[in-house]
């Protein structure tokens, strides 16, 4: 055994990449940091002081969202609501929410006339119903509800 220190076959050559001399591979310039350095890699956080704890506010501590309009004043009033399909109907309001879903008692619905398309003066019965806040484009009291001239027109 003449060459102790290389591998059997005597050729000295080790193979593959390892060992730290030339041309091997070692930290290969990072300063022997893993890959992604102190920055956390993939999915990780960062190895920093200030880590700021998500903050838990309850539901009590957090102010009351209000309604888009105050609607207090028309409860148990009748009201007249128009739709975005087109519908009308005219019935009691008894109560309302902040996203303007209506509760309405004695509703009757506005038939439209099938050829013009205007409302006519028929309408159906449809009793205590729900409605929902986004199909809502008017809601208006029903008693003083009446065509005005268009002050916006220059007058003639």
């Amino acid at each position: 055994m003449a060459d102790r220190g290389a591998p059997r076959g005597g050729s000295g050559f080790r193979g593959g990449r390892g060992g730290q001399g030339r041309g091997g591979g070692g930290d290969r310039g990072r300063g022997g940091q893993h890959r992604g350095g102190n920055r956390g890699g993939r999915g990780g956080h960062a190895s920093s002081s200030s880590s700021s704890a998500p903050v838990n506010t309850s539901a009590a501590e957090r102010p009351k969202k209000e309604a888009i309009l105050d609607l207090a004043k028309h409860v148990d009033k009748r009201v007249r609501v128009k739709f975005t399909g087109g519908r009308e109907v005219v019935g009691i309001l008894k109560g309302y929410d902040q996203l303007m879903n209506l509760v309405m008692d004695d509703v009757e619905e506005y038939i439209r006339d099938p050829e013009s398309g205007d409302l006519t003066e028929k309408t159906r019965p449809l009793g205590l119903a729900v409605l929902r806040g986004t199909a809502l484009t008017v809601l208006n009291p029903a008693d003083g509800f009446g065509q005005i001239s268009n002050p916006f027109v220059p007058q003639e």
